[in-house]
């Protein structure tokens, strides 16, 4: 641990008694709405959570018509495996939410030759000071393992005890909000906006980030991945980026507006998920809660995205990546089966051989490549700032996006790394290769795991249909254990956006803001059926190595990153119009 910061210096550490008291407060039932409306001035302190959250849907008929009755997952029907049989759904998914009509545009105060939004604090010495306090916390959280596990069984409960615990001990004012649980370990708060605290805001905002981090194993870290240590300015370990980070900005953000007597102009709801990594059932929890409650987000912001400067080529200024929309995701198992036995008499076509086949034909073939609506908006807003030849290139590429000739765009794009190449086409890794048990035992079964990303423009049954004539080989089993469709997207030129960019522009002066697709899954693609306005977005500075560091060794987030983080979230909730 470095001279410079140490996480453990005035930091409560985590108890048995602190695991005690974290159960979160549960939400009374409902009472009737008082006749008086409950003033409250930004210079009052924020009362302690007495006041029950209220049932009774709002009233909502001011908003814009519906977009569709029927949820993405309803228009794309099911995909069926090798066997013809319907994938099965998570139980999480048993009840749909149907999507609902878009919340109304904030009325925003006309100020000639100004913004309509409260003005920005310039990032400052005593916002980088505060992020000294933040990395404490963060470093503090990474050293508690929770690891998201596909099989509950496998859940570490006992570690997502101590994290939640933690969290309560580090924020006390936002542990005191009103709160309930959203699945077994993720956590749904609600800070009153002004009115009256008994009856919801219909249009809130939500900030979103997640507890559970990915798997550790297989990898070489340089240094133990929980150990949280915080060296030369940059705290390291499994988490940092994805998403304690995250997590610790929102979380440090609402602390100190708590303190300062803050009262958002709407309600504030943050959700706090606990397995996103795997199935994302705590989201999902999290969604019909809000949806039984008639409430439908006027902007929800999640990970995503971040402030690259290697992203384009020319282009050498600081880029903010907000994401308007994600790509599907299939996993997919693929299963052989052989006779087996002795390794030294093996069959013609072994179980593992025809599955070897197969997994080769899947890894040399290419899904076309395609410029979807977003990545042409994104080339359209960092072009003209492109230099030098490869700045022509960029130019010429997003001359040619919008035309008739966008085939050669989408071909140039992909040549330009791997990011770029997933951008404009669907993807397929082999993740997990299984057959024998033995060295010398020929397998009876083998398995393979895709992880498919689809993009904008396809769906899940034309992937899985490709797929399946990729394979040409009817004894190759194909079973779907998981599905999503491509997001839908959100508006790049909406007053949610424009907030944004002005959030990110006090904390990255010089950053130019695009929209652009998360090739990555989250859980904001769970809060689209009751929000127009879901951004994928993370506040940090990234270079090409930490953001190959996520799910992957030697994940690190810099101090100073994770205070401009703090900053850009106090600045989007010192901004939220009324």
């Amino acid at each position: 641990m470095s001279a410079d910061i140490d996480p453990t210096e005035a930091i409560p550490q985590v108890t048995a008694e602190m695991i005690a008291k974290a159960s979160v407060h549960p939400v009374a039932p409902a009472a009737e709405p008082t006749s008086q409306p409950r003033p409250r001035e930004a210079g009052q302190p924020q009362p302690q959570p007495s006041a029950p959250l209220s049932p009774r849907r709002p009233d909502t008929t001011s908003s814009r018509p519906s977009r569709s009755a029927t949820t993405p997952a309803e228009r794309a029907g099911s995909a069926s495996g090798g066997s013809g049989t319907p994938a099965a759904e998570p139980p999480e998914q048993a009840e749909r939410v149907s999507e609902q009509p878009a919340a109304p545009d904030a009325v925003l105060r006309d100020r000639p030759g100004a913004s309509s939004f409260t003005p920005s604090e310039p990032y400052g010495d005593r916002h980088a000071s505060a992020g000294h306090i933040a990395a404490g916390h963060l470093s503090s959280l990474v050293q508690i393992p929770t690891v998201s596990v596909r099989d509950p069984e496998y859940v570490d409960h006992e570690a997502f005890a101590r994290h939640r615990a933690a969290l309560a001990a580090f924020y006390p004012r936002v542990h005191a909000l009103q709160s309930e649980p959203a699945g077994d370990h993720g956590l749904l708060y609600r800070w009153p906006g002004r009115g009256r605290e008994d009856v919801l805001h219909p249009f809130p905002v939500v900030l979103m980030a997640h507890q559970d981090v990915a798997p550790v194993g297989g990898m070489e870290w340089s240094a133990p991945p929980f150990s949280g240590e915080i060296r030369d300015g940059v705290v390291h370990g499994r988490g940092t980026l994805d998403d304690k980070g995250g997590l610790v900005a929102v979380l440090d953000a609402v602390e100190t507006l708590l303190g300062e007597g803050l009262v958002p102009e709407r309600d504030i709801w943050l959700f706090f998920g606990a397995d996103q990594e795997t199935a994302g059932g705590s989201a999902q929890t999290a969604v019909r809660r809000l949806y039984e409650l008639g409430v439908r987000p006027w902007l929800v912001i999640d990970e995503g995205g971040g402030v690259v400067t290697d992203a384009f080529p020319g282009l050498d200024r600081q880029t903010a990546l907000v994401g308007v929309a994600e790509k599907g995701r299939v996993g997919v198992d693929l299963y052989t089966t052989d006779v087996g036995g002795h390794a030294a008499t093996p069959g013609r076509r072994t179980a593992t051989a025809r599955l070897a086949r197969a997994v080769t034909r899947v890894s040399k073939h290419r899904y076309a490549a395609r410029v979807n609506a977003p990545t042409v908006d994104m080339l359209e807003r960092v072009a003209p700032g492109a230099k030098g030849a490869r700045g022509v290139l960029l130019r010429t590429a997003t001359k040619l996006a919008s035309g008739p000739l966008r085939k050669i765009a989408a071909w140039m794009l992909a040549r330009g790394g791997p990011e770029a190449w997933a951008t404009v086409r669907t993807t397929v890794a082999v993740t997990e290769l299984e057959g024998s048990s033995g060295a010398n035992v020929a397998a009876s079964s083998a398995r393979a795991h895709l992880d498919v990303r689809v993009a904008l423009g396809e769906t899940v049954d034309r992937t899985v249909a490709r797929l399946r004539r990729t394979i040409r080989d009817k004894k190759v089993e194909i079973e779907i254990v998981e599905r999503s469709e491509p997001s839908e997207v959100s508006p790049a030129d909406s007053q949610q956006f424009a907030l944004l960019s002005e959030a990110i522009g006090a904390s990255y002066p010089d950053a130019v803001v695009v929209p652009y697709v998360t090739l990555t899954a989250t859980d904001a693609r769970t809060f689209t059926p009751i929000s127009d306005h879901v951004y994928r977005f993370s506040p940090f500075a990234l270079t090409r190595e930490q953001r190959q560091s996520m799910h992957g060794a030697d994940e690190h987030l810099s101090v100073d990153s994770l205070s401009r983080g703090v900053h850009f979230y106090r600045e989007v909730l010192r901004k939220i119009p009324g």
